[in-house]
């Protein structure tokens, strides 16, 4: 899995504690005078998949360099409730100011991760896998995209930058029968750097499918909001078609959830993209117990 790279994080992190902090902690200030270690776990209250220890450090030092953390489940593994996520040993002022924003991170992290690993345990069994979306919290795509790594998930693209994704709306600008126009930009797509793929939205399999197949340098078949018997019926086309190699991929997606991801992922489908494992995913319930 790939490792968060924690100065992306930072102008976020900096931007959450500078917005709950303020001018300082009124409470905390009131109570605690003296510069005493302490110890408090952070303990999960849901069986979960952990995500966000890998940023708490740098959290912490941003409050007070004295407070130390002891890793006990690192990022993507699971826990059970009641079970010791992190301990964190400083000074009780310092660490009671940080606690909020800790958390913060950790159960809205870790709620994408467990959510994620939902879809991917729902799926086993088939040669599907697990995407995400663009369908981000502005300022957090870094962090939600690596939840959903953690959580067994894989990225599609991380912006507009780095993947080329021709979609319905892009279509309509070229008018009717737009495979031969279609099929020049697609020519030229391959010449960008820094692409990781080229994929083309479909939304009729019978009337646009067997078109799009047909140009080379296509990586990934986008189908959009299709039931499954329209996603078998792309999969035979695809396997009839005797494409080279096992481009391009299918992809579905579109108002797919829980309960029908499984039948989705039985029809034969590849990629599976899901934007409410990041719109969607509810925090978890994560503590800080002294």
């Amino acid at each position: 899995m790939k490792q968060l790279n924690i100065a992306e994080a930072m102008p976020l992190i900096k931007m959450a504690v500078e917005e709950d902090l303020g001018r300082g902690d009124m409470t905390s200030d009131l109570f605690y005078k003296d510069d005493g270690i302490t110890k408090a776990n952070i303990i999960s209250r849901e069986e979960i998949i952990v995500c966000g220890t890998a940023i708490v450090e740098a959290i912490l030092a941003c409050y007070d360099k004295k407070l130390k953390l002891k890793i006990h489940v690192n990022d993507g593994e699971r826990i059970h409730i009641g079970g010791k996520i992190a301990t964190i040993t400083g000074p009780l002022c310092s660490m009671l100011t940080a606690e909020r924003v800790v958390l913060n991170f950790l159960q809205r992290l870790s709620g994408i991760a467990t959510t994620t690993g939902k879809y991917v345990q729902a799926i086993k069994g088939t040669k599907a896998k697990i995407y995400d979306t663009r369908k981000t919290t502005p300022g957090w795509r870094i962090l939600e995209k690596y939840a959903v790594r953690c959580g067994g998930g894989h990225n599609h693209r991380i912006g507009l930058y780095d993947g080329i994704l021709i979609k319905d709306n892009h279509l309509a600008q070229l008018g009717r029968n737009f495979y031969p126009k279609l099929k020049k930009i697609i020519a030229q797509a391959r010449k960008t750097k820094g692409v990781k793929f080229v994929a083309v939205e479909v939304d009729h399999v019978d009337d646009q499918l067997n078109h799009v197949l047909g140009i080379e340098g296509i990586d990934i078949v986008l189908l959009d909001n299709m039931g499954q018997w329209q996603l078998k019926h792309a999969v035979d086309m695809k396997n009839a078609m005797k494409t080279k190699g096992k481009k391009p991929l299918l992809e579905a997606s579109g108002n797919i959830n829980l309960h029908t991801v499984s039948a989705i992922a039985r029809c034969g489908i590849d990629r599976i993209a899901i934007g409410a494992i990041t719109h969607s995913a509810m925090a978890v319930d994560i503590g800080l117990d002294r």
